[in-house]
C-alpha cells in the first residue's frame, strides 16, 4: 500500500512541525522561568492529560472508540482496531518535556502566550491492519447503479437507484488527521455513481411486441435441481434489460460473476470437452436461448462463441458459451428504438424475448453440416467397480464443422451473413472395474443417460411477423449424413426434404 504509507505519514505531519519550531527557538536566547513556576495544562490528541504515564495515556487512546460516518453509514471501532500504533517511547519524551517548566518546549509555547499545550499524539496507522478495515468496509458500502427499466409484463417505467462507492484513500487520509488530533468521528469520502439510463430516458418508449423469440428445455428432477436454480438466478439478472439504439449488450456485465455471493449454486458446466462441476453451471443455457432470440430478432452479434461440444437443448448454431469475464456474448442493437430483454424461466422451459416496437424482419437461420469428425474412445480403470464392469461415463458425441447462415428479409429488401461454427469431438469415456471383488451387475451406476448425439445435415429456421403456428417458426429440414441413428445412415441421401412448423430437432 505505497499510496496509502504516504497519506499516513501525513498523519503525523504536525509532529515534525512543531519539532521544528521548538528547534528553531531553542537556539534563541530566552530568561529562565522564574523559581515555583509550574507547567501548563497539557492536552494531548484533544483530551485532558492529567498525573497519567505514557502507557496509561497510550491504553486510554487505543481503546477509544472513532466513527467513520456518511449518510446511512456508520462504522465504530475502537482506534487500536482501526490500526492505530503508539510510539511510546516518542510519547515518554514529550509528556515530560511538558511536565518540566524549563524545557524549551514549554518556554516557547508560553512566549507564544497560549493557555493550554496541544500536542498531537505521536501515532501512526498500521497499513495491514488498516487496509483490512477499510477494504471490507468497501466491500460493504459500495453499490453498484440500478438503471431504469421497464417491467416487460405491466410496461411500466421503474425508476433508476444512484450506487455508491467509498473514495478509499481519501477516507484514509482523513481518518490519519483524525488519529493525530483525537477527533472522535470521521466524515466518510464517497463518489456517487450515476446510472447509465434513468427514467426519462425511457419516456414514451414502445416495447409492446415480441420482435424475437426462442425456447430451450431444461431437465426439472432433483439432480438438476441446482442447474435449474441457475437459469432461473441468470434470467432474473437479466429481463427486463433495456439495449439502447447503437448499444453493445454484453452478457458477462449484465448477469455478472458466477458466484455464490452473487446467489449462483454448483452444478454442471463443460470444460474441455467434459461435464464437470463448476459455479453457475447452466448459464450458458441462458445465453444460448437469448442468442438464438436475439439471432431471429435481427439484433447485430457482436461477439460469440459457439461451444466446445455440441448441447443437447438447442440446435448447433444457435448455441453460445459464456465464462466471466473472458468469453461473453455480446448483441448490437441496429434499430432506432431501445428493445427489451425478457426472460421467462419455469416448468422445464427458458424463454427469451426480444420486445421493441412491431416487428418488421423475417429472419432465416440456414445451417449445413460441411465436416463430421467421429469421437474417440478411452478407458479409466476405476477401483470402485468390479473387475471386468465397464459403465459408460460420458457419450461420445461426432465433431462437427457447421456452415451457417443468417439471411433477414424487410419488405423487397434481403441481406445474407455467414460464418463457421467448429465442435470438437468428445471423447466416449468408460469406467472399467478395477478392484478385485466379484462382478456384482445389481451394485452397477448407470450408464450416461443421454442418447446418441443426431443432428440434421441441413436445416432451414424461419420466424417473422408473416410466420404462423403453434411454434412461431418454419422448420424444414433434411437428416442427410447425420441426423439418423448410425445404423439408418446408408439411406439417407435418398430422403427428400421434410417441412414442419411444430417441435424443432437439433
Amino acid at each position: 500500500m505505497s499510496r496509502p504509507r504516504a497519506r499516513i505519514t501525513l498523519a503525523v505531519a504536525g509532529l515534525f512541525a512543531l519539532d521544528g519550531a521548538i528547534l528553531a527557538y531553542a537556539f534563541w536566547p530566552e530568561p529562565a522561568p522564574p523559581p515555583g513556576a509550574r507547567p501548563p495544562a497539557v492536552r494531548l490528541a484533544g483530551a485532558r492529560v492529567g498525573r497519567e504515564t505514557a502507557l496509561d495515556l497510550a491504553r486510554r487512546y487505543l481503546a477509544t472508540e472513532i466513527s467513520i460516518e456518511g449518510r446511512d453509514f456508520r462504522l465504530v471501532r475502537t482506534r487500536e482496531a482501526f490500526g492505530a500504533r503508539v510510539d511510546l517511547p516518542r510519547l515518554e519524551r514529550l509528556l515530560a518535556e511538558a511536565r518540566d517548566p524549563r524545557s524549551t518546549l514549554v518556554r516557547f509555547h508560553v512566549s507564544a502566550g497560549r493557555s493550554e499545550l496541544q500536542l498531537p499524539m505521536p501515532a501512526t496507522l498500521d497499513d495491514r491492519a488498516v487496509a483490512r478495515v477499510l477494504l471490507q468496509m468497501k466491500q460493504d458500502y459500495d453499490r453498484q447503479p440500478l438503471d431504469a427499466r421497464i417491467d416487460p409484463e405491466t410496461r411500466a417505467v421503474l425508476s433508476e437507484v444512484w450506487g455508491r462507492r467509498l473514495d478509499l484513500y481519501e477516507t484514509l487520509e482523513r481518518l490519519g488527521q483524525a488519529m493525530r488530533t483525537g477527533e472522535p468521528r470521521v466524515a466518510l469520502a464517497r463518489e456517487a455513481l450515476a446510472p447509465r439510463l434513468a427514467s426519462k430516458d425511457l419516456h414514451g418508449v414502445d416495447v409492446g411486441h415480441v420482435i424475437g423469440f426462442f425456447e430451450t428445455r431444461y431437465a426439472t428432477d432433483e439432480e438438476h435441481q441446482d442447474r435449474a436454480f441457475n437459469l432461473a438466478v441468470a434470467a432474473r439478472k437479466l429481463d427486463g434489460h433495456i439495449v439502447m439504439p447503437g448499444e453493445t449488450f454484453s452478457f458477462n456485465a449484465a448477469v455478472g460473476e458466477r458466484s455464490e455471493v452473487q446467489g449462483f449454486r454448483t452444478a454442471k458446466v463443460i470444460a474441455q470437452g467434459e461435464l464437470v462441476d463448476g459455479l453457475g453451471g447452466g448459464t450458458c443455457q441462458i445465453a444460448s436461448t437469448l442468442h438464438a432470440a436475439a439471432f431471429f430478432a435481427g439484433l447485430d452479434v457482436a461477439g460469440r462463441r459457439p461451444h466446445s461440444r455440441p448441447s443437447y437443448y438447442i440446435k448447433m448454431g444457435l448455441d453460445a458459451t459464456v465464462v466471466y469475464p473472458n468469453i461473453d456474448l455480446q448483441l448490437r442493437n441496429p434499430f432506432p428504438d431501445p428493445v427489451v430483454l425478457h426472460f421467462i424461466v419455469g416448468r422445464g422451459t427458458a424463454r427469451a424475448e426480444i420486445l421493441g416496437k412491431a416487428r418488421q424482419r423475417t429472419v432465416t437461420f440456414v445451417r449445413h453440416i460441411d465436416e463430421v469428425v467421429p469421437f474417440t474412445e478411452r478407458d479409466v480403470e476405476d477401483p470402485t467397480l468390479p473387475r471386468g464392469a465397464r459403465v459408460l461415463k460420458q457419450r461420445g458425441i461426432d465433431g462437427y464443422t457447421v456452415r451457417r447462415y443468417r439471411v433477414i428479409r424487410v419488405g423487397a429488401l434481403a441481406w445474407r451473413e455467414q460464418g463457421i461454427d467448429r465442435y470438437p469431438p468428445t471423447t466416449q469415456i468408460w469406467r472399467v472395474g478395477a478392484a478385485s471383488s466379484p462382478l456384482a451387475p445389481a451394485a452397477l451406476p448407470a450408464d450416461d443417460p443421454h442418447p446418441e448425439y443426431l443432428a440434421d445435415e441441413y436445416l432451414w429456421l424461419t420466424q417473422g411477423p408473416d410466420v404462423r403456428g403453434p411454434s412461431g417458426f418454419v422448420e424444414v429440414k433434411r437428416p442427410g449424413r447425420t441426423g439418423l441413428p448410425r445404423g439408418d445412415r446408408a439411406t439417407s441421401a435418398s430422403r427428400p426434404l421434410a417441412s414442419a412448423s411444430g417441435a424443432m430437432a437439433r
